[in-house]
Order: structure tokens, then sequence, then C-alpha cells
């Protein structure tokens, strides 16, 4: 697991303004760096190559990137609002948090700058005619980075906002939360289960916010607890949500003095976050495929489309068991809590089956998908497989649906039964796919 600051740091480097900034510190200096090189460039190289066309490039480069970047500003506005509308609104953090769409607009951005300073000097005369020559061919390169990242803003703007292309990041950001909590089920410590009696003498530690826990920096807790008699018992893990009532840990062998320093290690916000909450993505997913459910909208393909991304995720959730889990070095006296496997179903599959009641095509595909579930990992997925589908099947049962699609419908659950009974000897897959 990642330390806070670590975390902290991905996240501010991940704010549009920051990425604006950086490229736009590096348009000045880029500008300047004419100055520097100058005395290094002959007389007979500058009045053979001259540059005095370099005023004039400048100039258009300054007013065409501005208003390149009031366009692109514009642009990226309309996707958010084409995501939160069409998607989700819980999806477009990930677009406005997208690096190829900062890079680009920063790349405008300095541009700007550095053709703006470099108009300001040359007014000056701080350059001379060496120093002129190296702005050129700087000019030259500044307009060859501008073509490109143009080039890839146009391709970039055909998909950028797109349902498809939304969904798509909420499915990268899920499988990569997924991943860290599979190979690593207690956050990187030890394995608190029901039957581990918490002694009574233990300090809570309370939330001071109504909100979410949004990040645990396991390795600060593993140094606040590095003596034999010390425990931490995780209560909350990334994704719960929390009042001021809320006991986000219990301390076994830690003093009251130190809970200041055991709250730091936690980060908490008032919304939620992909990186350690698996199920934050898949609640966004099943909302994308609830709006397509929905009567205003009537979009078939996106739910259908929806559960099969969510055979896709928990695939990869039961490829990455690792061997034996093992504790981050120094956090073998924290204990947390694994992700329940019902409870990503329940987060996923429950919310499609009861919006998709009346409609067989959904069910369809979802008794399918839960009998991929039950064939890929039995061990795992079996008995949640059975559990959902005889809910799906329940949600069936009181629609409006026609007996004949009611038994269709009979059947696919009962090969989902069968199929978690280990009886693996059907044609389940040959005839109902």
């Amino acid at each position: 697991m990642t330390a806070r600051w670590q975390w902290l740091t991905a996240r501010f480097f991940r704010l549009m303004w920051v990425r604006a900034t950086l490229y736009s510190l590096a348009g000045v200096l880029t500008a300047l760096l004419a100055l520097l090189i100058k005395p290094y460039v002959p007389d007979n190289v500058a009045l053979s190559i001259g540059a005095e066309a370099v005023d004039k490039i400048l100039a258009i480069i300054a007013s065409s990137m501005l208003a390149v970047t009031t366009f692109s500003l514009s642009t990226m506005l309309s996707a958010y609002n084409s995501a939160s509308s069409g998607a989700t609104p819980r999806a477009t953090q990930l677009l406005i948090q997208d690096p190829a769409t900062q890079n680009m607009l920063a790349t405008f951005i300095g541009s700007f700058l550095f053709s703006v300073v470099s108009i300001i000097a040359l007014s000056t005369g701080v350059y001379g005619e060496s120093g002129r020559v190296v702005l050129f061919i700087v000019t030259l390169l500044v307009i060859a980075l501008i073509v490109i990242t143009l080039l890839r803003w146009i391709d970039y703007l055909t998909r950028f906002g797109r349902l498809g292309e939304t969904t798509d990041r909420v499915e990268q950001a899920t499988t990569a939360a997924l991943k860290v909590r599979r190979t690593q089920p207690y956050l990187g410590g030890q394995p608190l289960t029901k039957e581990m009696p918490i002694p009574a003498s233990a300090v809570k530690l309370k939330s001071p916010i109504t909100g979410y826990v949004q990040h645990i920096d396991m390795q600060a807790l593993g140094r606040l607890c590095s003596e034999a008699h010390q425990r931490i018992y995780l209560l909350s893990t990334p994704g719960t949500f929390i009042d001021t009532s809320t006991t986000l840990a219990c301390c076994e062998g830690i003093d009251e003095e130190r809970l200041p320093e055991l709250l730091a290690a936690f980060a908490l916000g008032y919304q939620r976050t992909f990186e350690q909450d698996p199920r934050f993505g898949l609640q966004v997913l099943t909302e994308i495929a609830s709006r397509g459910l929905s009567s205003a909208i009537n979009d078939l393909g996106t739910p259908i489309e929806i559960i099969g991304r969510g055979v896709r995720l928990f695939s990869r959730y039961a490829a990455y068991q690792p061997d034996t889990p093992t504790p981050i070095p120094g956090c073998e006296r924290v204990f947390a809590q694994p992700l329940a496997v019902a409870d990503l179903f329940d987060d996923f599959f429950r919310p499609i089956a009861r919006d998709g009641a009346s409609l067989v095509e959904v069910h369809i595909r979802l008794q399918k998908a839960l009998a991929s579930l039950a064939q890929i990992d039995p061990p795992l997925y079996a008995e949640q497989a059975q559990r959902h589908s005889e809910l799906a099947m329940a949600y069936a049962e009181q629609s409006n649906l026609v007996e004949q699609e009611k038994v269709l419908l009979r059947e696919l659950a009962n090969q989902v039964r069968v199929l978690t009974l280990g009886d693996s000897q059907n044609d389940f897959f040959a005839t109902a796919r």
C-alpha cells in the first residue's frame, strides 16, 4: 500500500492547475534559454542564418494558442457535462484527472506564455543577433511540439467524454483497485476476523468528520505499533461511510496521547475515491447501467455491456489471487478485514437485477454472467452466484414479463444452480450463449 505522502503527492499532480502551472513555467524558462546560450553562438552563424521572422512567428503563436486554449477548455467542459449526463457524475473525476488531456491543455498554455515572454524580451533588445538565432531555433521546436499536440488532440476529441470511453476509464480504475485489494487483502497487514477478540481496554479512535475513508497509510500505522504488546485493529477500511460516532480503529498498548499521530494515517474526505475502494468503482458501473435502464433513456445495450465488464472484472479479481498474502514489513501488528465477495456481488448485480426486472434481455445476460463466474472460480464465486441468480429470478417473477419469458429465465437460473453444485457435465454454454 502507498504511504500517505505518496498518495497525496499523486493526487496533487493529478490536479489540472498543477500540470498547467509546470508547463507554463517551462514555457517561460524556454523563452529565457536563449539568453544563456547566445554567448556560445558565433557571430558568423548569427549573420548567416538570420531570424528576422521570429517576431511575426511568435505573434502568430501567441494569438493562436490563446484561441486554442479557450476552445480546448470549452470542449473539456462539454465532455464533462456529457459524461455526467450520459454516464454518471461520479465518473467525471476520472476525466478531470486524465493526464493526456491535462498535458495537451498545459502544452497550449505553456506555448502561449513562451511566445508572450519572448515577444517582451525581443522588444527590450536583450537577445541581440545571437540570441535571436537561438530563439528562432527554439521557436521552431515549439511549433513542432504544437503541431504534434494538435494532431493528438484532434484524435482524442473524437472519443473524449463519450460513454464508451468513460466506461473504459471506470473499468480501468476499478481493475487497479481490485488488484491492490486482491494481492493485499488485509491492506498489507494481518487478517481481522470476527472470532478475533479485541481487548476491552483498547483505545478507540473516533472519526472527526462525517464522510468517507479515502486512504490508509499502513506503514505509518506499523511504525506506531512497533513493540510486541501493541496492536491496531482497523474497523473502517477505504470506502467506509463514517460519522463522528464511527470507530476508525482500536488501539492496544498505544497511549491516548498518540491518537493524533494515528489519525494522521487516515485520509478522510467527503467523497469516495477509486484508488483503494474497488466497491466504489463497481457502484459507478452499476449507476451507468441503471441510467441506461431508465425509461427516459431506454438503452438496453449499455447495461448488457456493463454486465460483460463486470464478468471481466471478477475474472481478473480471481486471477490476482496471491499464493500466500504476506504483510508489509513492519505492519505485522496491524489487523484489517478483507473485501467480502458477497459485498462485491451486492454492489454490482443487485441494482441491475432490480432496475432491469421487467427486461428479459437484461436478465438473460445476468443469468449467463452468474453462470460464467460460477465456473471461473467455484470456491470463490459459486455460492454468491447462486444467491444472486435466485435474487434476480425473484425480481423477474414479480415483474410483468410474460410466462414464456419467465420459463426461459427459470431454465437459466436452474443451470446456475447446477453449476454451483459442481455438475460440469452440462451443455449450458453450448446452448445458452
